[in-house]
C-alpha cells in the first residue's frame, strides 16, 4: 500500500494497493483531483508481467462529463492494443503512465535496475487524466548518486512537456518526492 498527495498541479490525492499473483504484478489504484476547478478521479488497475513490463491496464475515469474507460494490452515486447485496436504509434513502449499517478514511474524504474550513472530512455503509453486519452511519451531516466537516508535518486526528463526533474524512491522503488506533482505520505 502507498498513498500521495498531489501538490501545485492539482490537488487531490492518490491510493495504491499492490498485489503479487503468481507470476504478475497487479497494482490497484486510485486517483482523485480538482484541477482547474474540475473535480474527476480515476480508477486503474495495472498488470505486470515478472520483470515489471506492463500487459495489461484498464483505466476508468469519472468527471463532470460523464464515465469513461479504455484498456491497454501490451504484448510484452512493446507492440500495443488499444480498447483492441492496434496502436503502432506506442511500438517500443513498455511501460503505461498515468499522467493522474505517481505511482507509474515506478514502473521504469524497477524495470530498468538502473546502475548510479546509468541513463535510459524509457517511451511510455501515457494516458491523459481525466479524458483518457492514450499518446506516446518520450522519457528518460538517469540513476544518480543516492542522497544519504532520503533514497534513490533519478534524474527524470519528459522533454514533450520541457520538463525535467530530480525524482526521489524508496527502496521498493516506489516515488517519495515528485516535484510539483506528488508528495508520499504512506
Amino acid at each position: 500500500m502507498a498513498a500521495w498527495r498531489h501538490v501545485d498541479a492539482r490537488v487531490g490525492f492518490e491510493v495504491l494497493f499492490l498485489r503479487r499473483e503468481h507470476d504478475v504484478v497487479r497494482l490497484d489504484g486510485y486517483s482523485t483531483a480538482v484541477q482547474e476547478g474540475e473535480a474527476w478521479g480515476i480508477r486503474y488497475t495495472l498488470t505486470l508481467d515478472e520483470e515489471w513490463v506492463t500487459r495489461h491496464a484498464r483505466v476508468v475515469g469519472q468527471s463532470a462529463q460523464g464515465e469513461q474507460e479504455i484498456r491497454l494490452e501490451g504484448d510484452g515486447s512493446g507492440e500495443w492494443r488499444v480498447d483492441g485496436e492496434p496502436a503502432p504509434e506506442l511500438s517500443g513502449c513498455l511501460d503505461v503512465d498515468l499522467e493522474a499517478s505517481a505511482c507509474t514511474n515506478a514502473l521504469p524504474v524497477r524495470r530498468l535496475g538502473l546502475q548510479i550513472g546509468e541513463r535510459a530512455e524509457a517511451p511510455a503509453a501515457y494516458v491523459r487524466a481525466p479524458i483518457l486519452r492514450v499518446e506516446r511519451l518520450e522519457q528518460s531516466y538517469a540513476r544518480l548518486e543516492d542522497d544519504g537516508d532520503e533514497g534513490t535518486r533519478y534524474d527524470y526528463a519528459a522533454p514533450a512537456f520541457a520538463f525535467r526533474t530530480i525524482l526521489t524512491y524508496d527502496q521498493a522503488g516506489f516515488v517519495l518526492d515528485y516535484p510539483g506533482i506528488a508528495v508520499r505520505v504512506a
